[in-house]
């Protein structure tokens, strides 16, 4: 089992920056692939990113490619979320979400840990 707990939301203006971070517990974090979706309100839930557990190969959302950008510290059992240029359709909630393996994973069904998630609000 993997616990994961996600911090950095918060309220921003449009254009402003914030910074989300997965802390991991429980099972070696380093053979795990990682992931961020969010789930705005009256949404389903979509994927935004996802980093392989080598930290190597990132994977974006053509909403948010070019403005987010994924890392991972192994040793500390972090994962990062860095948001740059938001826009007021960023707003959701956020949610860190791992699994076994190393591959390019993009739906729900394929995470099997999730956090409890975080909210970001976008104002225009």
């Amino acid at each position: 089992q993997v616990q994961l707990v996600e911090s950095g939301g918060g309220l921003v203006q449009a254009g402003g920056s914030l910074r989300l971070s997965c802390a991991a517990s429980g099972r070696p974090f380093s053979s795990y692939t990682v992931g961020w979706f969010r789930q705005a309100p009256g949404k389903e839930r979509e994927f935004v990113a996802s980093i392989r557990w080598s930290g190597d190969n990132t994977y974006y959302s053509d909403s948010v490619k070019g403005r987010f950008t994924i890392s991972r510290d192994n040793a500390k059992n972090t994962v990062t979320l860095q948001m740059n240029s938001l826009k007021p359709e960023d707003t959701a909630v956020y949610y860190c979400t791992a699994r076994m393996g190393s591959g390019y994973y993009t739906e729900i069904y394929e995470y099997a840990f999730w956090g409890q998630g975080t909210q970001v609000t976008v104002s225009s």
